[in-house]
Parts: structure tokens; C-alpha cells; sequence
């Protein structure tokens, strides 16, 4: 099984490595980091920079797809080469995955079109201008599509696949192996659960918290 992870400029990088963490433990699968260029790609706060090994060209049908979120997601949401790949890769894929913000680009390249999915809190306004219901749900599946809110939720999208991929107590075996048990200094993760001066301040922000700025 390969799983092509997408890299671009300005991604977030839990966006890519809580999911990788789960998923390059399935038993017999390859991970492959794949983008428009080889080479180094900055993430959104810029002192970290992950290596895309392949070009889209060089990964065409790859078994999962992961496509990340981050602010640089914005540059790619108009139709072109990175579109072009990744409903070609969907066509053959056994998954196709997002974390946060990377839904909107699977949802701006056609994929998610009539079906239900998640992303970043900040933006689920913005899939029902691709025709997708947005369900208040860490991970959503749709069929074989598999969409995860905001960052973080990436690991939980990443083991629940590898459940799905695996079975079960291979995933529960790669989370204990990983630690993977949450217990959050601050009840602040959800707008649900954070103080209301603390949701308007990251409104207010823009997502600049998220860029480190």
C-alpha cells in the first residue's frame, strides 16, 4: 500500500506528521512525500521545512491520498497541476484524506462535491460554496473519503484509517505505541469548549495564530 502525502509551501506541519505518525506504522505500507518540485517545502510558520521526495508526476495512482491544510492551501485553489493530480490519484485510490483546511482543496478540485466532510473550525463556511455539508464531527467518513477538523485531528483520522486499513487492534496498537492518550493542559481545543474572549481573539486573528505570527 502507498501513501502519498501531499507537501506545499506554508502547509502545517501536524497537518502531515500527526497522520504520518499513524499510518507509516500500517503493516505494509510506504509513505511517499510528494510535490509540484522536489525538495525542501517551508512550513507555515517557516522554521521547519519537510522534503518532498517525488514529484506528482512521479506518483500518479497512489493507494491513499493525505492532503494537508495550512494558510499556503489558499495559493492552490484555483484548477491547475496540483487539481489535475489529485482527482487523477482520487480516480484510483483506495482513500482519499484530509486534514483542517485540506478538505477545501479536495473540495475545490471536485471530490467532495454532495458529500459530507470537516475541516478547521475557522473555515466550514467555506465548503458549501463547493456543494459539501460540513458535519461539527473530528473525522468524518464519506464513503472513501476521510476528512479530519482542524490540525490535531489528524492523528485521530490516522489511526481510525489505520483501523480501517488494518483492523482494529492494529490500530489500537499502534496508539498505545505512539502514547497517543490526550489529557490537554486547558479545555480550550473546541470552540464549544473555550472561553468566548478566547474563540473571538482567534477569530480576530485570522488564523495568524496558527502562522506563529
Amino acid at each position: 500500500m502507498q501513501i502519498a502525502v501531499l507537501l506545499f509551501d506554508h502547509l502545517t506541519a501536524l497537518d502531515v506528521v500527526g497522520p504520518y505518525e499513524a499510518l507509516s506504522r500500517v503493516p505494509g505500507a510506504t509513505t511517499v512525500f510528494v510535490g509540484e518540485r522536489r525538495g525542501p517545502v517551508r512550513t507555515d510558520v517557516g522554521s521547519l521545512a519537510l522534503t518532498a521526495d517525488a514529484t506528482l508526476a512521479e506518483v500518479p495512482a497512489p493507494d491513499v491520498v493525505l492532503v494537508p491544510g495550512g494558510w499556503g492551501q489558499t495559493r492552490h485553489m484555483a484548477d491547475g497541476p496540483l487539481h489535475e493530480w489529485l482527482r487523477a490519484a482520487d480516480a484510483g485510490s483506495t482513500w482519499t484524506t484530509s486534514v483542517c483546511t485540506g478538505a477545501l482543496l479536495l473540495a475545490a478540485a471536485g471530490l467532495l462535491t454532495g458529500r459530507r466532510a470537516t475541516t478547521h473550525w475557522l473555515a466550514t463556511g467555506q465548503l458549501a460554496d463547493w456543494g459539501v455539508e460540513h458535519v461539527a464531527e473530528r473525522v468524518v467518513v464519506d464513503g472513501k473519503y476521510v476528512t479530519a477538523a482542524g490540525v490535531s485531528a489528524g492523528l485521530d483520522m490516522g489511526l481510525l484509517l489505520a483501523g480501517l486499513i488494518a483492523g482494529e487492534d492494529t490500530a489500537r496498537a499502534i496508539q498505545l505505541g505512539l502514547e497517543y492518550d490526550p489529557q490537554p493542559p486547558f479545555a480550550a481545543g473546541s470552540p464549544r469548549t473555550a472561553p468566548a474572549p478566547i474563540v473571538e481573539l482567534v477569530r480576530s486573528l485570522e488564523g495568524s495564530i496558527l502562522r506563529g505570527e
